[in-house]
């Protein structure tokens, strides 16, 4: 069974990256609480801010936030191991190789950030090992075939890492994908949950 996940829709400006930001320990809200699993992430009433470091949150930015230094092959391995040393450039790892395929991106293994498309970025920053994986946008670079994929290729990632998700889009499509929770924000505030089956897709 795939592990829940939760879909933030709402207009532009309407405080949805923010909200992620809050999660992930960018941003520090006023007040409030943030828990995952149980844990306290922030607590203003009793002063705790992990720092996002100690929070074990992977955030895929609408920018994709690769390493410019490291080739496809190493984004990827630096975002499913643990520490902060650069998986050398030749290294040859099995779980690296599964993603390369599996996000169709072996014939661009040895390539730099600088040289991949938007698509290619958005596919090597879903890689991680987090406790939970914010997302912002994830396929708005990707044509709408291979969007359609890449949504069974995240559902699979998913599942294989065994972690929840929050995901702000757009596109009802997404939505209707996999999104098991729909909250719609507007002026910094949830106005609303609605449940997944309120949403279609949209015919093509």
């Amino acid at each position: 069974m795939r592990p829940r996940s939760a879909w933030c829709c709402g207009p532009s400006g309407a405080g949805k990256s923010l909200t992620l930001q809050a999660i992930a320990g960018l941003l520090r809200p006023d007040e409030g609480t943030i828990a995952l699993h149980g844990h306290a992430l922030f607590d203003s009433t009793r002063g705790i801010d992990l720092k996002p470091q100690a929070r074990q949150v992977a955030y895929l930015f609408q920018d994709y936030a690769l390493f410019p230094h490291l080739n496809v092959r190493q984004n990827i391995g630096f975002g499913l191991q643990r520490g902060w040393l650069n998986p050398r450039a030749r290294n040859r790892v099995a779980e690296v190789d599964y993603w390369l395929d599996a996000l169709e991106l072996r014939s661009v293994a040895g390539h730099y950030p600088a040289q991949l498309s938007g698509g290619q970025k958005q596919r090597v920053a879903l890689v991680a090992r987090p406790q939970l994986l914010l997302l912002d946008e994830p396929f708005s670079a990707l044509d709408s075939h291979l969007r359609q994929r890449m949504r069974q290729k995240l559902s699979e990632l998913q599942t294989r890492l065994d972690i929840p998700m929050v995901l702000i889009t757009h596109d009802p499509d997404d939505v209707a994908a996999f999104g098991d929770q729909v909250v719609q924000i507007s002026d910094d505030r949830v106005r609303e949950h609605q449940a997944f089956s309120g949403y279609v897709r949209s015919e093509t």
